[in-house]
């Protein structure tokens, strides 16, 4: 069984997916630990609920970025993961925590490769959709390499049509059913080693 380590700053409802397929045998593995910089996350009451160490690790006043990631590694490493899942995660990670774990950091983001990167994907693709430039968006799980926002190594994707009919909160749903999904797979494929991509390679 893999070892998964999830980073989650919010609701964690990728978390609960993940945490379900892996109860359910539907990833090979198992959460050893959720880790927050959100004392408030909704993610950290998800793991306490199903028994997984739920810990919160907040950045000190004045603490530099490099500074934060270098213990948020030291924390990380202590679960011994063999990947390390941001699930909503909303820092930027800098390589004092990169460089810990080569090849072994997946990343989702709701949109497709070299589209939308940073924050509020969703909002902005609908809105895009709104103003006539966009009829689609989708989400991708990647590799993070490096310091890059949402720009590693692609292990997978899936569209999204954004419909006429759509309120926000239509796309947003089923954008978020997709991100279930698409983790899912990814994350069943890595931890039964019948994926191409290997630690440290690219797509």
């Amino acid at each position: 069984m893999k070892r998964l380590v999830v980073m989650a700053s919010g609701n964690g409802s990728n978390l609960q997916a993940i945490i379900d397929a892996c109860a359910e045998g539907r990833i090979p593995a198992v959460v050893t630990a959720v880790v927050s910089d959100n004392s408030d996350a909704f993610a950290l009451r998800r793991a306490d609920a199903a028994g997984i160490p739920a810990v919160h690790i907040g950045r000190r006043p004045g603490e530099s970025r490099a500074d934060y990631d270098a213990r948020l590694a030291d924390l990380v490493s202590g679960f011994d993961p063999d990947w390390v899942v941001l699930a909503g995660w909303m820092r930027l990670l800098t390589m004092n925590f990169l460089g810990w774990f080569p090849g072994m950091v997946v990343n989702l983001h709701p949109a497709l490769p070299g589209e939308l990167p940073g924050t509020h994907a969703i909002e902005r693709a609908f809105d895009e959709s709104r103003s006539g430039t966009r009829t689609s968006s989708g989400v991708m799980v990647h590799l993070v390499a490096d310091e890059g926002v949402d720009d590693g190594p692609v292990l997978a994707t899936a569209a999204v049509p954004i419909l006429a009919t759509d309120t926000v909160d239509d796309f947003e749903t089923r954008m978020h059913t997709a991100e279930h999904a698409l983790l899912v797979s990814v994350l069943h494929a890595l931890c039964s080693q019948i994926h191409p991509i290997t630690h440290g390679a690219t797509a």
